[in-house]
């Protein structure tokens, strides 16, 4: 992550996402918190996001795209319910990011197969490896 402006549209990126169901639930609002702080981006400016969303900026590298990819399919299940409108929109924001569907909906299945969740950081990226070959 390069710039502060980009840590920021990263996060207005995954707060418009969490709101697609119609809320922020706790534990979504409590996972973007921690995402923030590890972008160190102030507790102010975070909270500001909600109400006044930075600028986009287009995110460059592939590795960074299929990273955001992994923090929305995290905030995705954060709050414990899987929304139509949230799967539906995870795959039109990662097309829109150039990721491969097929490697996104591997992810996914990964994601749903895993007790905890989460995959390791190495399998993540195998997964979008082997869709480039």
């Amino acid at each position: 992550m390069n710039s502060y402006e980009e840590k920021l549209s990263l996060l207005t990126e995954m707060i418009a996402f969490a709101k697609i169901d119609g809320q922020v639930h706790e534990r979504e609002y409590r996972f973007l918190s921690i995402v923030a702080s590890q972008l160190r981006v102030e507790n102010d400016a975070f909270k500001t996001l909600f109400t006044k969303p930075a600028p986009k900026v287009v995110i460059k590298t592939e590795h960074e795209r299929i990273l955001q990819f992994y923090r929305l399919a995290l905030l995705m299940q954060a709050d414990g319910v899987l929304h139509s409108n949230e799967q539906v929109a995870i795959r039109e924001m990662g097309i829109n990011m150039g990721l491969s569907p097929f490697a996104m909906k591997s992810v996914l299945v990964e994601m749903q197969q895993s007790p905890t969740g989460l995959i390791d950081p190495e399998v993540l990226l195998a997964l979008f490896r082997a869709q480039q070959n």
